[in-house]
C-alpha cells in the first residue's frame, strides 16, 4: 500500500499535446478507436468540402478509396488558407491540423450554416493518420503539406498555380493502424454516408470511386430531400409526399446569444415503408435529439387536434400516440442553425431547446395547412391513423391476455385443453409428445409410459406462422397452448417483444424431449413442417440446444411367413423395405402401406415410443434452416419465386400427383 501512495507525487501528473491526445485517445474526439472512429474522420473532412459547397464554392466533390485503404476528398471551393498568419503569427496549416479549436467557422462571416463548428475534425483527422497529405489551390497558387503521425514532416510548399485551374482543396490521408483497430472501411458504409449528403444538399454532385474493386458511383439529388421521401415510398406512398421551409431567429435561454435557424421537411404516409430521418447541418443525427422530440410532439398535437375537429374519436376514447402516426409515416428533416449544440463531438444528437420549439411550430403550422388544402390525403391517413390507434389499443389487450395465459400454471384446476400431462415432475426425465389430431391422441394414450410421456395433441393443422403477424400468432390457442405446456415462454430473432410477454427461458422448460409425432403422409410432414417452423420462429433455443426432434413411424408394415411363425416387420424408407424382402419368397411375403398413427395397436405404437425400439431424429438448426427456406418458399406470402419454381421444377413432380 505505502508504496503505491509513494508513487502518486507531483511529478505522476503530465500533459498531453493535442496530437498526443488524438492518437493515444481517439476514442474522444472520433468517438471509438475502431473502425467506426476511423470512419468519423473520414466524414470530418467530406463535411468541410460539403460546408464550403453550401457557402456558394463548388457544387462537385470527389471521394476515393484507393487499394491500400488511404482516402482522398478533393473539393473545388475557394481553397484552405494554408499560409502565415498575421493575427496568430503562426502559420495556419499548424492551426488547422495540429491545434484544438483552430478554424473558420466560429463567425457567421464565413459560414452561416455549418456541418462543423468546433474546429476539431481535420486535426483529428490529420492526427490519426499514418500520413496526410493538403494541396489547396488559392490566390492563383498551388500550396501542399504533408504530415506524417500527426507532425508536419515538410516545409510549406508553394508554387504558381496552372492557368485556368479551378480553386478548391485535395486531402489525402492513411489512417493509422496504431491509432485505429481496423482502417478498412466497407464500401456501403461510404455508400451511405456520400449519399446521404447528396440527399441533404440538393443540387450537389458527389463522385465515389472505390479502387479497391473498381466501384464507381455518382449522388445527385436535385429535389434533395423531397427526392429522397419519394425514393423510400417506392411509388407505394398513400400520399403525395410534400415539403415546407421556415427560417426563424431565437436563443436557447435569455441570457444564450440570439442565433439563426432554417429547415426543410418532407414527409408522405406509406403502408408498405416507414422511416423517420433527421439531419443538422448536413449532419444524420443517429440518435435525433430536439428534431425527434419535435416531430413527435407536433404530430400528435396537430393530430389529436384534427381528431377532434371531426369528431372521430369514440365516446372515453384515449388519445393517440405517436406511434400510431409513425406506424405509416415516412419524414425526413433538414435543418441548419448557426449555432448548435451537439451532444458530444460525434454529432449523433442536438439539444437545442430553440431549434426544438422552432421544429415543433413550423410543423403543426404546416399540417394545419395540409390537412385543409390536402384534404383527400389527409381524410385517408385520419382513417389509417385510427385503424393503427384501435389495432394497437387491441393488441395491448391482446398481450395481456397472452401473458396471464402464459403464465398461468398447468394444474388439475386449470389444464390445458386435451394435453396429457406424465406423474414426473423432473424435467430431466419428461417428453412431451405433439401428436396429430384426436386419433392419435388415442392411439399414444395407450401406449405410453405415464410416468414420465406426456401427450400434447394439435387440433387440425396450426397457423402458417410463415406468413401470419404476431398479433395472430398471439391470438392462435393451439400455439398458445403449446407455449404455454413447454412453459419456456417465446424468442423473436429480430424483433423485440413487448416487456409483458414473458420471454424466452431455458431453465423453465417443463421437459427434457419435445418429439413431433406425425403420419408418414403429405398431410403429416405438413404438420411437421408448420410445427417446426413455429418452434424455429417463437422458441430457437429448443432447435439449438437440442431439445426438438421428430419421431419416425414406417411407411410400410411387411408380414413375413418364411419362418415356423409369422413376423411382423416395418420399414422406414423405401431402401429398408429392399433390404427387408430381398432374398425372400415373394408369395410369403406381404407388404401394405403403414396405417395411420391413429389406426395402430398399443403393442405397435409403443415400438415407436419406447426407447430401445424408437428411432427419433434430432432436428438441428441446419435442418430447421432448410426446412424454413423450402416452407418460406411454397408457404409464405411471395407469389413470384414460387411461381417461378413451379415452372423451372414442376415436371420433376408428375409422379407424385394425386390424380384420379
Amino acid at each position: 500500500m505505502s508504496s503505491l501512495k509513494d508513487s502518486y507525487s507531483n511529478e505522476s501528473i503530465t500533459s498531453l499535446k493535442p496530437v498526443e491526445a488524438i492518437r493515444f485517445r481517439p476514442g474522444v474526439m472520433l468517438g471509438s478507436a475502431d473502425i467506426n472512429g476511423c470512419i468519423h474522420a473520414a466524414f470530418e473532412i467530406l463535411s468541410n468540402s460539403v460546408d464550403e459547397a453550401r457557402a456558394g464554392f463548388g457544387d462537385t466533390i470527389n471521394f476515393t478509396i484507393h487499394a491500400d485503404n488511404s482516402i482522398t476528398v478533393e473539393d473545388f471551393g475557394r481553397g484552405i488558407p494554408l499560409d502565415w498568419n498575421k493575427n496568430e503569427e503562426r502559420y495556419n496549416f499548424e492551426l488547422l491540423y495540429t491545434e484544438f479549436y483552430s478554424g473558420g467557422k466560429y463567425f457567421d462571416n464565413n459560414y452561416s450554416y455549418s456541418l462543423g463548428l468546433n474546429g476539431l475534425g481535420a486535426m483529428a483527422c490529420q492526427c490519426s493518420s499514418e500520413w496526410f497529405d493538403v494541396e489547396s489551390r488559392r490566390d492563383k497558387k498551388v500550396y501542399r503539406m504533408h504530415f506524417e503521425k500527426g507532425l508536419p514532416a515538410s516545409e510549406l510548399e508553394i508554387t504558381k498555380a496552372k492557368k485556368h485551374q479551378r480553386t478548391g482543396t485535395i486531402q489525402t490521408w492513411k489512417p493509422d493502424l496504431e491509432v485505429f483497430t481496423e482502417i478498412e472501411i466497407p464500401q456501403a458504409t461510404i455508400v451511405d454516408m456520400l449519399k446521404t449528403q447528396a440527399v441533404v444538399n440538393a443540387g450537389l454532385t458527389i463522385n465515389f470511386t472505390d479502387e479497391r474493386d473498381g466501384f464507381t458511383e455518382t449522388y445527385l439529388y436535385p429535389e434533395g430531400i423531397l427526392g429522397y421521401v419519394n425514393e423510400l415510398a417506392q411509388d407505394e406512398a398513400m400520399t403525395t409526399p410534400f415539403q415546407f421551409s421556415g427560417e426563424g431567429r431565437g436563443r436557447d435561454r435569455a441570457d444564450k446569444d440570439e442565433y439563426s435557424v432554417k429547415a426543410d421537411i418532407a414527409f408522405c404516409f406509406s403502408n408498405m415503408t416507414q422511416e423517420l430521418k433527421y439531419f443538422h447541418n448536413s449532419s444524420y443525427l443517429e440518435h435525433g435529439g430536439s428534431p425527434d422530440k419535435a416531430v413527435k410532439s407536433a404530430f400528435v398535437a396537430a393530430f389529436d387536434k384534427e381528431l377532434k375537429a371531426r369528431n372521430r374519436y369514440t365516446a372515453k376514447e384515449a388519445k393517440l400516440t405517436f406511434g400510431d402516426i409513425q406506424d405509416s409515416l415516412i419524414l425526413v428533416t433538414n435543418s441548419f442553425s448557426t449555432q448548435t449544440s451537439y451532444e458530444n463531438q460525434t454529432k449523433k444528437a442536438i439539444n437545442n431547446k430553440f431549434i426544438q420549439e422552432f421544429l415543433a411550430d413550423l410543423i403543426k403550422t404546416n399540417l394545419q395547412i395540409w390537412f385543409i388544402e390536402h384534404k383527400p390525403d389527409a381524410d385517408k391517413i385520419i382513417e389509417q391513423v385510427l385503424i393503427n390507434k384501435r389495432s394497437r389499443e387491441q393488441s395491448e389487450s391482446q398481450r395481456i391476455t397472452v401473458k396471464k395465459k402464459l403464465m398461468e400454471k398447468t394444474d388439475v384446476t386449470n389444464k390445458v385443453k386435451k394435453f396429457v400431462d406424465c406423474r414426473s415432475k423432473d424435467p430431466e426425465r419428461r417428453e412431451l409428445f405433439i401428436c396429430e389430431g384426436d386419433s392419435a391422441l388415442g392411439s399414444l394414450l395407450t401406449a405410453r409410459d405415464p410416468e414420465y410421456q406426456a401427450l400434447m395433441p394439435i387440433r387440425g393443422k396450426i397457423l402458417n406462422i410463415q406468413k401470419a403477424s404476431l398479433q395472430s400468432v398471439f391470438a392462435s390457442d393451439i400455439i398458445m397452448d403449446l407455449i404455454r405446456v413447454m412453459g419456456c415462454g417465446i424468442e423473436v430473432r429480430g424483433k423485440k417483444l413487448p416487456k409483458d410477454i414473458p420471454q424466452f427461458d431455458e431453465e423453465r422448460l417443463k421437459f427434457n424431449k419435445v418429439i413431433i409425432t406425425a403420419d408418414m403422409d403429405v398431410d403429416g410432414s405438413h404438420i411437421v413442417c408448420l410445427v417446426t417452423t413455429m418452434i424455429y420462429k417463437l422458441c430457437p433455443q429448443l432447435i439449438e440446444r437440442g431439445y426438438l426432434y421428430y419421431a419416425m413411424t414406417p411407411l410400410f408394415e411387411i408380414t413375413d411367413r418364411t419362418g415356423k411363425k409369422p413376423e411382423t416387420l416395418y420399414a422406414f424408407s423405401d431402401q429398408e423395405r429392399d433390404r427387408i424382402i430381398e432374398g425372400k419368397d415373394p408369395k410369403k411375403i406381404t407388404i401394405q402401406r403403414s396405417k395411420g398413427l391413429g389406426e395402430n395397436d398399443a403393442e405397435m405404437m409403443a415400438k415407436f415410443i419406447t426407447p430401445g425400439t424408437r428411432r427419433f431424429i434430432r432436428i438441428t438448426s441446419a435442418e430447421a434452416e432448410e426446412m424454413e427456406k423450402w416452407f418460406d418458399l411454397f408457404m409464405g406470402n411471395d407469389v413470384a419465386p414460387r411461381k417461378q419454381y413451379i415452372e423451372a421444377h414442376g415436371h420433376e413432380f408428375m409422379d407424385e400427383l394425386d390424380i384420379s
